[in-house]
């Protein structure tokens, strides 16, 4: 093991703690979308209380919700949404989640009025047309029994027009301050956006709608991302093309890569409409860039100093800026998700206008340590890993999370459900399996035909890595993933049925074959991507299908699962739930009527956390705790 402190210690699992379920729920705070302009900035926050996203704006007449009751701002278009909001002149437009139509609302009164009545359509990827009067959208709708998606736009007279159709799949529209340059990245089946991409470059006509086309991007097996213009025109995005995604820019007729580090700017684009970079009104770029994980800030080539950006800051979720200056959502091991602002003033004053709680103190906060083992070829792998705190009890229990994507990745963030365990006395490890992103291409391209093997080596290497420092009690052993994540929990279980003592699996993949026929149309060719053809590798699927060889597991598992799920069908959870129970398997299964892929409720996160750390308590000697 590398880069790791010296020993850490488990606190005593019978203390009680001061962090209950309820309490991690009702800190879990999340923000999304963030756009400013020479007035205002407006983001979006969650309310920990319903789960809803409203918007907030901050002037210099102070900060305001924006949203009024009975709207929520977010898009499902592809599942996972993303980009329901941009800013106008006068108002904004955004999705509103209970219906996915767009509406718009003006700054000086609250009233919401619909652009689109199409109940069986969705809306996301925003983009506002200042010279037109008009958002450029991604538009999702049912035709033939199948899924479409193009690119539309959508006027404040209700008018709706058709910009571009060609494509499986399209993302991020973006335009240029004069109106006259349209840019967005569309795919196509079987690629995913991370895989193989182009970038669209269009000069719009008189009537708005793409002409002579410009040079994009497009080269096979690489892929763009985020497309933006600068100030004078300029058309910039994310590529992959170098090995990382970093910032290219098209001027003099080419386009070229930026200066700047070897290293992705940018996670993978499972959300519509991410902002990791931005440029100021001379044109220099602000950008966000990981290594090893961990995330900084560079302002004109130069990493922001401590004195302005404090160091703990490390994952950037969305930067904007402009005249009033850089804002950025950040967060890091010590702070929940905050909105920063970097005033334009000289000196550039650092300020802080909206912040996730912090429910511990600072010296109870567990903090991840970077972990770099070594896996099953003998390559480097990555993850972090929370001590108990406080601890006096060496070795900890640990329980591994395995996040989903799996081409995602865990980052360095204050997280209460993390913190919920660590102020139990569990050690967790939050791994970066391969195929995660922040570590190159060739990493993130390195899980293609070997989900179900690799990411099980890597589980089970970091697992003894730390058995080994004495960082983990191999007699309590404890496993954890979600959605693609529960299917390496599974796979897991079935190859090291003695491992671990216990494990949860959320709404987690079991049969990837019936998943590859069931899924909705952006995941529809993502497991042959991470498995192989069906027909060509039919055994390959028959060995890595946990469902099929569920007479392996021997290890107590606890399901969750969404019913209105549309990613990972119930389905899928009830076929693995009966198989284990007919094979003798302590097995339980929790079912949430409204949840769909991913829990929103508070009452539902909170008895998750409960209803897991109550099983695993029944299966391994971890002590108990007066309060949940």
């Amino acid at each position: 093991m590398n880069a790791m402190p010296g020993s850490s210690t488990g606190a005593d699992p019978a203390r009680s703690s001061p962090l209950s379920a309820r309490q991690a729920v009702a800190s879990t705070v999340e923000f999304g979308e963030l756009h400013s302009n020479a007035q205002r900035v407006i983001w979006t926050r969650s309310d920990p209380r319903d789960g809803r996203f409203r918007v907030q704006e901050w002037t210099a007449a102070g900060r305001r919700t924006l949203t009024p009751d009975g709207f929520s701002v977010r898009s499902r278009v592809y599942e996972y949404g993303g980009s329901a909001l941009c800013l106008g002149t006068d108002g904004l437009a955004f999705v509103n989640e209970d219906d996915q139509q767009l509406y718009w609302q003006g700054f000086s009164q609250p009233r919401c009025h619909p652009l689109t009545d199409h109940p069986d359509r969705r809306y996301g990827g925003l983009a506002y047309d200042h010279q037109r009067d008009r958002i450029i959208a991604v538009e999702e709708r049912p035709e033939n029994q199948q899924t479409r998606h193009r690119l539309v736009a959508v006027g404040r007279d209700r008018t709706l027009r058709v910009l571009s159709e060609d494509a499986d799949f399209y993302a991020s529209p973006a335009i240029s301050d004069d109106g006259q340059q349209l840019a967005w990245v569309e795919w196509d089946r079987p690629h995913q956006p991370w895989t193989a991409s182009r970038l669209r470059h269009v000069k719009l006509t008189d009537h708005g709608l793409p002409g002579t086309a410009l040079p994009g991007l497009d080269k096979p097996e690489h892929s763009a991302q985020q497309p933006r213009f600068d100030r004078q025109g300029r058309l910039l995005c994310l590529f992959d093309g170098s090995g990382h995604w970093r910032p290219w820019r098209f001027g003099h007729g080419q386009w070229q890569c930026l200066p700047g580090r070897e290293a992705d700017h940018t996670p993978s684009p499972w959300l519509l409409g991410s902002r990791h970079y931005d440029t100021l009104p001379d044109g220099s770029p602000v950008v966000a860039w990981w290594r090893d994980g961990r995330g900084h800030l560079s302002v004109a080539g130069d990493t922001v100093p401590p004195a302005a950006m404090p160091s703990d800051y490390q994952h950037f979720l969305a930067i904007s800026a402009g005249p009033l200056g850089v804002f950025c959502l950040a967060a890091g091991p010590r702070r929940g998700t905050t909105l920063l602002h970097l005033s334009a003033k000289e000196g550039g004053d650092l300020s802080i206008l909206d912040a996730a709680p912090l429910p511990l103190e600072a010296g109870t906060v567990s903090e991840p340590q970077t972990l770099t083992f070594t896996s099953a070829d003998d390559t480097h792998r990555h993850g972090f890993y929370y001590p108990p705190c406080p601890g006096d009890c060496t070795p900890p229990p640990l329980l591994v999370t395995v996040h989903g994507g799996p081409t995602s990745a865990s980052f360095p963030l204050f997280n209460p459900a993390i913190q919920f365990w660590t102020q139990r006395g569990f050690a967790v490890l939050d791994l970066n399996y391969r195929g995660s992103v922040g570590f190159g291409r060739a990493y993130r391209q390195s899980l293609a035909g070997q989900w179900g093997v690799s990411d099980v080596d890597d589980v089970l290497y970091a697992v003894q890595t730390l058995i080994r420092e004495r960082l983990a009690d191999p007699r309590r052993l404890f496993l954890r993933g979600q959605s693609a994540g529960g299917f390496t929990v599974l796979n897991t279980l079935a190859r090291a049925p003695a491992t671990f003592r216990a494990a949860a699996s959320l709404y987690g993949v079991s049969d990837p074959l019936r998943l590859r026929r069931q899924t909705h149309k952006f995941e529809a060719d993502y497991i042959d991507w991470l498995i192989g053809d069906p027909e060509r590798d039919a055994d390959r699927y028959q060995a890595r299908s946990p469902l099929a060889n569920a007479a392996r597991l021997r290890t107590p598992t606890l399901f969750f699962q969404g019913l209105r799920d549309a990613v990972v069908l119930p389905e899928q959870t009830e076929a693995m739930v009966a198989a284990l129970h007919a094979n003798g398997v302590p097995v339980e299964c929790v079912r949430f009527a409204e949840e769909q892929h991913g829990f929103r409720l508070p009452r539902n996160r909170a008895l998750v956390l409960e209803r897991e750390l109550a099983f695993y308590r029944r299966h391994a000697p971890i002590g108990q705790e007066s309060g949940q």
